[in-house]
């Protein structure tokens, strides 16, 4: 089993299913499209169908992508929710709610990324003494140079 995370359409999704978190059990299909383009799998074991969104922030969505990512993009960059609502004529209970789903997919992601990672306390401690003295090497803070900063000395 590789180490990497497994694309919609490679697994059935299905709890119940035999094949459940089986990734290439070569038993999943491609089933059609969505009436908005969106593919469609099936499985051959339990015959439960899914859409590539599935488990994805744009699950069940009828936004586009495109506009649930620029949206989200706004928001990371400080962008008021109430100024894109008015911007782009989307409700702020809509927005947060791309915000949340985004939010709990981003905390899973990292729980299966980081499941088998295992951190010291002396390392947590180097990384905030790296972090607290802005990443000088050798832990100590170095002063700023006044002289060549333009301030008046």
């Amino acid at each position: 089993m590789t180490n990497e995370l497994a694309q919609v359409g490679r697994f059935c999704p299905n709890e119940a299913c035999e094949l459940y978190g089986e990734v290439e059990a070569a038993q999943i299909i491609r089933f059609g499209k969505t009436r908005n383009g969106t593919q469609r799998y099936r499985c051959k074991a339990c015959g439960q169908t899914f859409t590539e969104t599935r488990g994805t922030v744009f699950y069940r969505r009828q936004a586009s992508r495109e506009t649930i990512l620029e949206t989200l993009a706004l928001l990371a960059e400080g962008v008021r929710i109430s100024s894109i609502s008015r911007a782009k004529r989307i409700k702020e209970d809509t927005i947060l709610d791309w915000l949340r789903a985004a939010a709990r997919q981003a905390a899973e992601i990292e729980d299966a990324l980081l499941k088998d990672y295992r951190v010291s306390q002396g390392q947590i401690d180097g990384l905030w003494t790296y972090v607290g003295h802005k990443g000088h090497k050798g832990g100590a803070s170095q002063a700023t140079n006044k002289a060549n900063s333009g301030a008046a000395p």
